[in-house]
């Protein structure tokens, strides 16, 4: 099918659907479905690692662009999704919304033991001068016991060739996240 441009508004009664097309098999993935009243706004998932007990969940690429709020009561074992090409460009967000824990954490962990790195930017929340740190080995990265309310972290993944990955970690948090 030819490429069609359009000079104008494009209108439909049933919304619109991006897809991709294997070139080997032929099958259709559908990418993204736009219908009739889109929704730009983030999701945000207050369930997930929300629930006041120790969690261990692996995220996937559908979960992309999500912010998820954590209640860092229990331990909360973040595994970032299997080794893949398509990981490339999946960013998640994190917020505290009740402090982690006396003798409790709240790790990332990506896939592979000694395979993966986080490209680590830690920022120490103060009210005093930043105090950042940075770090580019290690494939766990923590939020220590005693992490306040608002702390945040954002995870993007910057390379992954179905063997190793390389993932860009923001943090902000105190006390500070270390990468190990």
């Amino acid at each position: 099918m030819a490429n069609t441009t359009f000079n104008g508004p494009v209108r439909s009664e049933n919304g619109f659907k991006s897809i991709t097309k294997n070139s080997t098999t032929g099958a259709i993935t559908t990418e993204a479905v736009y219908d009739t009243r889109p929704n730009f706004r983030q999701t945000i998932d207050d369930s997930t690692f929300n629930t006041g007990s120790a969690v261990t969940d692996t995220l996937t690429r559908a979960e992309s662009g999500t912010l998820f709020t954590i209640d860092g009561t229990g331990d909360i074992i973040v595994n970032m999704p299997a080794l893949s090409t398509a990981n490339v460009g999946t960013t998640y967000e994190f917020i505290v919304t009740t402090a982690v824990g006396a003798s409790k954490t709240v790790t990332f962990v990506l896939p592979g033991s000694l395979v993966s790195n986080w490209y680590a930017a830690l920022q120490l929340m103060d009210g005093t001068a930043a105090n950042p740190a940075t770090d580019v080995a290690g494939d766990t990265l923590t939020l220590p016991n005693s992490t306040v309310v608002n702390s945040r972290v954002k995870l993007t993944c910057l390379s992954d060739d179905g063997t190793n990955s390389t993932w860009k970690a923001e943090t902000l948090t105190s006390p500070i996240a270390t990468s190990a």
